[in-house]
């Protein structure tokens, strides 16, 4: 009995051990600023997909894996601002920032920055 006992009582913390592991994911970049909902309609609006289709194919998510050109949160914002500017969308700064937080959220999820300490560059 005291042997079944130890076995599952190791069980129990293998499981507390695997769990918490699997949640230990690292944290996303997010804007915290952003607003998301709003994001979401302006891809759909701006009808950003049906572009995306045109220029790539299949479904147009092929589009958000250019690892090469879009590999930094700040790329992501660049390259959303690029998109605005060249079609001409009239996207506002917080509005780009929220079409690119669900680019992140959905895509990209590019892991967060750890802090820098003061004075480095």
């Amino acid at each position: 009995m005291k042997r079944l006992r130890a076995t599952l009582r190791g069980a129990a913390c293998w499981a507390t051990l695997a769990a918490g592991t699997a949640v230990a994911q690292p944290a996303l970049h997010t804007w915290p600023e952003a607003d998301l909902a709003l994001g979401q309609k302006l891809i759909q609006e701006h009808a950003c997909t049906a572009c995306h289709v045109r220029k790539v194919g299949g479904d147009g998510s092929a589009i958000y894996r250019p690892r090469g050109r879009i590999g930094t949160p700040n790329a992501l914002l660049a390259m959303v601002e690029m998109c605005n500017t060249e079609l001409n969308l009239g996207l506002f700064p917080e509005d780009v920032m929220a079409v690119a937080a669900v680019l992140q959220r959905d895509h990209y999820k590019f892991p967060r920055s750890p802090a820098r300490p003061a004075g480095s560059p």
